[in-house]
């Protein structure tokens, strides 16, 4: 044989047996354990056996008739009723100028279009094939969508529900890393025009990019991104003040400190560039056992009102229609998809804030009934998501887990 051919065996024998040698070694090392769920992030040991666990959603929705929403109550003079039903999944909403509500999913991939014709509900799947397009604002005719990674614009949609035009991209990259954790983001126009959004932490108990952990607002002129506030743990609801135009907005606090720590809470940015808190400080008095280290809660901006530990503020909106009582007027409806973080629930309900003389805030239940058993698992037959303010002043109230909008009007027969 030539010396070339024997090489060649030689080289062929000797690459087989490293493959061979390889596969032996990658059968005899042990796989790495899988990564726990984001939501898991900060147990300590003595919590590696909690049962808490969050709850799924009905992702095929429900019909109204298989729920029990004569159980639902609100104040004297009030009335709650199913508005439209199959949306599975509808979580924050908008409001075109014909009338359209357009509704944003997270766990799945559609936005939705509820027309009325006539006093009856028309549900149009309008998107498809999104990712967590959780976010929706209308400004001018143009539906504005707020997914994992970016923002983008359909410009003229309520001319055509039946064939959307071609999303124009606002802005992208919003998740560069692709992180686990509070990817979903809530989105609303400013009295300055620019769109606000948030980035929430990639985990329970983390140290935050520079761009997570914050509210965010961008020009959709320009694309050029500002970060509004900061330590603001996953903040998945937030509206002005009509009258100040400050920035009010919900804040989720985190997980594993308990049954009564720390509450979620509800904050106004005066400015731009203030600090709440996390990782460090909680609640505005509490600091994390990790991250607080050496630090102190005064160095931050605390919450203008605790809401109860681990009920999950979402949507929020002020109340600015003309069917309430005027007692009513700038109020702060909030929507509080319930606890799971927390032995005996709480939660489930739609909350008013009310501000008394000297403009400090308190609260009180409007709509209740979601809440079954405090106990069980899970405990509730819905989960309110978000609320909005309608032309004729009703209030509307998305619910994912069953896929349905309820309305509350008042003096109405």
């Amino acid at each position: 044989m030539s010396p070339a051919p024997f090489r060649s065996v030689i080289s062929l024998a000797c690459a087989l047996v490293c493959v061979l040698t390889a596969a032996a070694a990658q059968a005899q090392t042990p796989a790495a354990p899988a990564a726990p769920p984001s939501w898991q992030q900060g147990r300590n040991a003595e919590q590696e056996k909690s049962p808490l666990h969050p709850f799924a959603i009905e992702v095929t929705g429900k019909s109204a008739k298989e729920l029990p929403v004569d159980k639902l109550k609100v104040p004297e003079g009030f009335k709650v009723e199913v508005w439209a039903d199959g949306l599975p999944g509808a979580r924050s909403m908008a409001l075109g100028s014909k009338g359209t509500v357009f509704v944003g999913t997270r766990q799945l991939k559609d936005v939705y279009a509820v027309v009325d014709r006539g006093g009856k509900r028309e549900v149009k799947t309008l998107l498809k094939g999104l990712e967590s397009p959780n976010g929706v604002a209308f400004s001018r005719g143009t539906l504005y969508v707020a997914e994992h990674h970016r923002i983008t614009r359909y410009d003229g949609i309520e001319s055509r529900l039946d064939n959307p035009p071609e999303a124009k991209v606002v802005v992208e990259g919003l998740d560069p890393q692709n992180q686990p954790g509070h990817f979903w983001k809530f989105l609303a126009l400013g009295p300055d025009g620019k769109l606000y959004y948030n980035v929430g932490a990639p985990g329970n108990i983390v140290m935050p990019a520079y761009f997570q952990a914050s509210i965010s607002r961008v020009d959709p002129r320009t694309g050029i991104i500002e970060n509004y506030a900061q330590g603001v743990r996953n903040s998945v609801g937030f509206d002005w003040h009509p009258q100040t135009k400050q920035l009010w907005f919900t804040n989720h606090g985190r997980d594993w400190l308990g049954d009564e720590s720390p509450n979620d809470t509800l904050h106004v940015a005066t400015r731009k560039g203030q600090n709440f808190g996390y990782p460090y400080c909680h609640q505005g008095d509490t600091l994390d056992p990790e991250f607080g280290k050496n630090r102190s809660c005064s160095e931050f901006t605390p919450p203008a009102l605790k809401l109860g530990a681990h009920i999950a503020p979402i949507g929020m909106r002020f109340y600015t229609g003309k069917m309430f009582p005027a007692e009513y007027q700038n109020n702060i409806f909030i929507a509080m998809r319930g606890s799971w973080n927390r032995s005996i629930k709480q939660g489930y309900n739609v909350t008013r804030v009310i501000f008394d003389a000297e403009g400090k805030p308190k609260m009180e239940p409007f709509l209740t009934g979601f809440l079954v058993d405090e106990k069980a698992d899970p405990p509730m037959w819905g989960r309110p998501n978000d609320v909005m303010v309608m032309h004729d002043g009703s209030l509307l109230v998305s619910d994912d887990q069953n896929g349905i909008i309820y309305r509350v009007s008042y003096g109405t027969k």
